[in-house]
């Protein structure tokens, strides 16, 4: 069981869920600056996704935990993130498979999965560790929630 205190947003929602996933998966950074992490190598990635709103769905939920666990864990888990061309590309910098990027592509897969929703939740933060002392986090800037 995690527990463990992210950044917190300041916002003006009546709701706000945090959902955390453990995810290992392995991952290159295609660059000769990457230095040993241009090798293939491993993470248990911890990631929490925050999502706030002011009106809950026809169940009762600002989102189901299931669907933001399977738009991300479900994907990620156990996988090469290079593999993932839709999320990554070896020949982009901006979408190599960094730490940051993958926070950046974990918002925008969520975000993009709420404005399908009719009460229209909005993803604040997308935090990702990848070892105990490294962890990035991703927010949109305050014009683009």
């Amino acid at each position: 069981m995690m527990h463990q205190l992210y950044p917190q947003v300041a916002h003006h929602y009546r709701y706000e869920l945090n959902k955390d996933m453990h995810i290992a998966a392995a991952h290159f950074i295609p660059h000769k600056a990457a230095g040993s992490c241009a090798n293939v190598h491993g993470h248990t990635y911890i990631v929490n996704v925050t999502i706030a709103g002011d009106e809950l769905d026809e169940s009762g939920f600002l989102v189901n935990f299931q669907t933001v666990k399977k738009l991300v864990h479900g994907k990620l888990d156990h996988t090469l993130l290079n593999d993932h061309n839709d999320w990554f590309d070896r020949h982009d910098p901006n979408r190599f498979p960094t730490t940051e990027v993958v926070a950046r592509t974990i918002y925008e897969t969520i975000q993009r999965y709420l404005d399908t929703l009719p009460h229209k939740p909005k993803c604040l933060q997308v935090f990702v560790r990848e070892t105990p002392t490294s962890y990035v986090v991703y927010r949109p800037k305050a014009g683009e929630r």
